[in-house]
């Protein structure tokens, strides 16, 4: 069986956010935006995903034309749709209209169906007092496991 290949990530969601929950969702592309991800040509650095008449949307993607698409290359910051069911949207709706959430995207990837998903997370922001903490507990830990097999050797 393939494995999923990875073809954008978001690392500095990771940083910026405490992740509460994962989704993943499909996504509404035309036949080039597909194309394009497959070679490896998407990005969701400054992406978002937003709820709009109960549907989910990502903002802020960004998906390079396709080189061979000429005139049904579309517009690289569109406004995707996400595919997620009713109960999970429902769920989203929920998380984000309390204080401080918002839908962040994690990921993009072609799963083991050759099939275009994005991994969404519900997400709360981190103070900057929250983000110095995580940096040195990270470092603690870096210097634990370099102390630990420094002495195993």
């Amino acid at each position: 069986m393939a494995e999923m290949k990875l073809i954008a990530q978001n690392k500095k969601a990771w940083h910026d956010f405490f992740i509460e929950e994962t989704y993943e969702a499909g996504m509404e592309l035309f036949g080039t935006e597909v194309k394009a991800i497959r070679g490896g040509k998407a990005s969701i650095k400054e992406s978002y995903a937003e709820i709009k008449n109960g549907e989910v949307f990502v903002t802020g993607m960004n998906i390079t034309p396709y080189d061979f698409g000429n005139r049904y290359n579309q517009d690289p910051l569109r406004v995707r749709k996400l595919l997620l069911h009713k109960r999970e949207i429902a769920k989203l709706l929920n998380f984000t209209t309390r204080e401080g959430y918002t839908l962040v995207p994690l990921k993009v990837y072609i799963n083991e169906r050759g099939l275009v998903k994005m991994s969404i997370a519900v997400a709360k922001g981190k103070k900057l007092y929250d983000k110095r903490a995580t940096l040195a507990k990270k470092d603690a830990d870096r210097h634990i496991q370099k102390t630990l097999k420094a002495y195993n050797q």
